[in-house]
């Protein structure tokens, strides 16, 4: 919402000193946050006056162009007094007309300088003004013709085109709907300053007679309230004046005509959307009923449209002329020969509005207002507005007829105690505080001892229980009054369990080279297809959010692949040689159980009603992921670099169980996204731990990813709580160690870890390490087969072994291979 100050200053008492930024920085405390702060027209300097045309000579040129060789009299904004001649291009203007002249030594807007010059045959010492080129609009069919009472020639013409108004544009939150208004942001403002305000829609209004245009209003849920009011003898061609041109551009709209700027200027003040029909187009009584499926609706931005049955309509004898809270339609819409304007002004209601404008993806100004929830009681006084208007500037009666179908809803009365918001803040925040300041912002307060009721009003319909009158208050008492308190810590407590165990994880991920991102934990379908997820895949069954971010990515993942190598692929992409990332976060599957229930918050919820919310919650296990790409290591001098690969993967998740002081299985598998025969299963005591290994192809080309990009998946949680909190340091010999080699002959199907496994089972407790050194596949060893030869090294921790037991300890390993996995020792 883009505000001038100058407009904010029509209905607050602002001191002449405060200025847009000193106000913006108070209404940002007040919850009003800021966007910008513009100052348009900053970029103009030098003689700007006001200047009357004496004479117009029409000259036609050779070029087929006529121009206007013009004396003006500028007063002695010249210096001498005597009338300027200026050369003009544009003919909307006669002599004794009153226009905008910037004289020699100006800058207009884009640097562009300003000095007498020869042209046409004349020294043309100045420049008659356009609106385009002040920056004041995109007209530039004509020039600027001010009003009569504009002033004299000579004067300064900045303050009167507000060419050095300051504009505060704010984000205005959903829950703050007044605010999209002048009216609401003048409110704030005289709540900051403590100046008094002065209420626009504060005007006299005739009582309903029925008189007026006549309305029938068939859904009543949808529009409690429908006023219509009736100017007849408009002049169309009448000119929209200048300062409300001016404020309606600065304000981020386009002046149009007369009848639709008006229209906007109002709404733009009070917040309450208008429409304006060309009552001779009008058959029948308007009618207020939902959407027949399929019904049709040409609206005005010119778009043919289905309509829903949802949709709230208002239509007439000829069928739908708009879209209630929306949009108007083409039929009835005002034109340059509307002379007869009916002025709409309803409460309609927000979820239906907002449901129509998503439906048909067609946001607008006024929907923007209706569907966060627009002051029910203004459309009597936003209609009289927009009437007086028209006839002040476009001539014409407003007819005395005035029509309103239905009442403003009432508005709850809120109870509570008057300490609530000092023992909510833990501010010093008194019961004459409390209820000065529920008051100011409109509230209707009756005291009875320790409590209060409070009637809030009807523009703020998001205060409807205590805490809402809680946050009210603290904010005008100013959240910067919130003491600043540390909790005193409990003495013998620490970081939990998991914390501790977390921060092992982390700190072991960074010394094996690793740097931890953050990823939006959001995904769609085209994430899983880039996965290479089969249809059936687990992960694909998600929890979908209720209002998404993206439509593309609507539900809450299941895995944090996607988000960490489309990290990856990024900073490939970017030039960096490497990269080894990881995330840690929780994701989830749905439980299927039903949506929640939601209790109040007036009381914490029971020990039952918490079971059946945490009963509704998917399960949301901690996962890890990490990510392996280019080089692993760097090359130079010292030798030749190596990419990563899938034992680096599965090396770190052997790292991270040796820190927590467990061991790690590791299995072959089959599993996307991961290669076919480059994929292992890893567990931990029977349970499930993950994945890790090389990416399939397909999937790194998709995002972007070099081949043989390692990842590794796991769950966290399981990994944690097999970990043991202190893991013992080593235990050193001081006997020498026995070494034994051995190569064993398997089919190719055999993985080296289910070799591994067997041979140190059979190896006994003798056995200190195994390693495996080399793998042959050849003529030697026959097709269909390969040698895996293994390391294995033996000591007591108590004696020198013999070579009796060492041999005795490698027989038994081998035979134990030998009967597990067919494995026969090469000579």
């Amino acid at each position: 919402m883009r505000a001038p100050l100058s407009w904010i200053r029509d209905y607050v008492d602002l001191p002449a000193e405060v200025n847009a930024e000193e106000l913006a920085h108070e209404l940002t405390a007040l919850g009003l946050k800021l966007e910008a702060l513009e100052k348009p027209g900053e970029d103009i300097t030098g003689p700007l006056v006001v200047g009357r045309v004496l004479t117009m000579e029409p000259e036609p040129q050779k070029n087929g162009k006529t121009i206007n060789w013009c004396t003006v009299d500028v007063g002695d904004a010249n210096g001498t007094g005597e009338p300027q001649g200026i050369v003009c291009g544009a003919h909307n203007f006669a002599p004794g007309d009153l226009v905008v002249v910037v004289l020699p030594g100006a800058v207009l807007p884009g640097g562009f300088e300003i000095s007498a010059r020869k042209t046409y045959g004349h020294l043309s010492a100045g420049m008659i003004c356009s609106s385009r080129e002040l920056g004041l609009g995109d007209d530039h069919e004509g020039i600027i013709v001010l009003p009569a009472d504009a002033g004299k020639p000579g004067d300064d013409v900045f303050e009167l085109l507000h060419l050095r108004d300051e504009v505060i544009e704010f984000e205005i939150n959903p829950d703050r709907a007044y605010a999209l208004s002048l009216r609401g942001i003048a409110r704030e403002a005289a709540l900051a300053r403590s100046v008094p305000f002065t209420d626009p829609a504060a005007r006299p209004v005739p009582e309903a007679n029925g008189d007026g245009y006549p309305v029938v209003v068939d859904d009543a849920d949808g529009c409690p309230v429908f006023v219509t009011r009736t100017v007849t003898g408009f002049d169309p061609a009448a000119p929209t004046p200048s300062w409300m041109s001016r404020r309606l551009f600065l304000a981020g709209m386009r002046p149009i005509s007369l009848g639709v700027d008006v229209t906007n200027y109002v709404m733009l003040e009070l917040g309450q959307p208008i429409h304006g029909y060309d009552g001779d187009k009008l058959a029948g009584p308007i009618r207020v009923r939902r959407a027949t499926e399929g019904e049709r609706l040409r609206t005005l931005d010119g778009v043919d449209r289905t309509l829903s049955s949802e949709d709230l309509l208002i239509t007439d004898d000829s069928g739908p002329i708009g879209l209630a809270g929306v949009m108007g339609g083409e039929t009835t819409e005002l034109s340059g020969t509307t002379t007869h304007v009916v002025i709409e002004a309803a409460h309609f209601d927000p979820v239906s509005i907002f449901r129509t404008q998503k439906r048909h993806k067609l946001p607008s100004e006024a929907s923007k207002r209706f569907e966060r929830g627009v002051d029910p009681k203004l459309p009597a006084y936003a209609s009289q507005r927009v009437a007086e208007l028209l006839t002040t500037y476009g001539g014409g009666t407003v007819e005395p007829g005035a029509t309103q179908v239905g009442t403003a809803p009432s508005r709850p009365q809120i109870r509570i105690a008057t300490d609530l918001p000092a023992r909510v803040t833990g501010m010093e925040i008194d019961a004459a505080t409390t209820v000065a300041n529920l008051q100011a912002v409109g509230c209707r307060v009756e005291v009875d001892g320790a409590e209060l009721t409070a009637v809030p009003p009807s523009w703020r319909p998001d205060l409807n229980d205590p805490f809402d009158l809680v946050e009210e208050v603290a904010r005008i008492v100013g959240y910067d009054q919130v003491p600043s308190i540390l909790p005193t810590a409990t003495s013998g407590r620490g970081l939990s369990r998991e914390q501790r165990l977390r921060r092992r994880v982390g700190r072991t991920l960074a010394g094996a080279g690793c740097v931890e991102v953050l990823s939006f934990p959001f995904v769609g379908d085209a994430a899983f297809d880039a996965l290479g997820l089969p249809a059936e895949d687990v992960l694909r069954h998600t929890v979908r959010l209720a209002n998404p971010l993206s439509s593309e990515d609507p539900s809450y993942t299941t895995t944090l692949l996607p988000g960490l190598l489309r990290a990856a692929g990024r900073n490939l992409g970017r030039g960096a040689p490497g990269v080894a990332l990881f995330e840690t976060g929780t994701v989830a599957f749905p439980a299927d159980r039903g949506p929640a229930p939601i209790y109040g918050v007036e009381r914490r919820p029971t020990v039952d009603e918490l079971a059946t919310l945490l009963e509704a919650l998917p399960e949301q296990p901690l996962h890890l992921a990490v990510v392996l790409a280019g080089e692993r290591e760097r090359s130079g001098w010292w030798g030749a670099g190596r990419e990563a690969g899938w034992s680096d993967a599965i090396g770190v998740v052997r790292r991270l169980g040796d820190e927590l002081g467990v061991e790690v299985t590791v299995d072959a598998a089959a599993r996307m996204p991961w290669h076919p025969g480059r994929c292992a299963r890893v567990s931990l005591g029977g349970d499930e731990l993950g994945h890790a290994g090389e990416l399939h192809p397909r999937v790194c080309q998709a995002f972007g990813l070099p081949p043989r990009t390692a990842v590794a998946e796991i769950d966290l949680d399981v990994l944690m709580r097999h970990a043991r909190d202190v893991v013992p340091g080593p235990q050193f010999s001081t006997y020498p160690v026995a070494k034994e080699d051995v190569a064993l002959v398997v089919a190719t199907s055999v993985t080296a870890a289910a070799v591994e496994a067997a041979l140190r089972e059979g190896a006994g407790e003798l056995l200190e390490s195994i390693r495996l050194f080399d793998v042959y596949t050849g003529d030697q060893v026959g097709a269909g087969h390969k040698s895996l030869a293994f390391a294995l090294r033996f000591r007591a921790p108590d004696r020198t072994l013999t070579e009796q037991e060492t041999a005795a300890a490698r027989d038994a390993a081998v035979a134990l291979a030998a009967e597990r996995t067919g494995a026969v020792q090469r000579a």
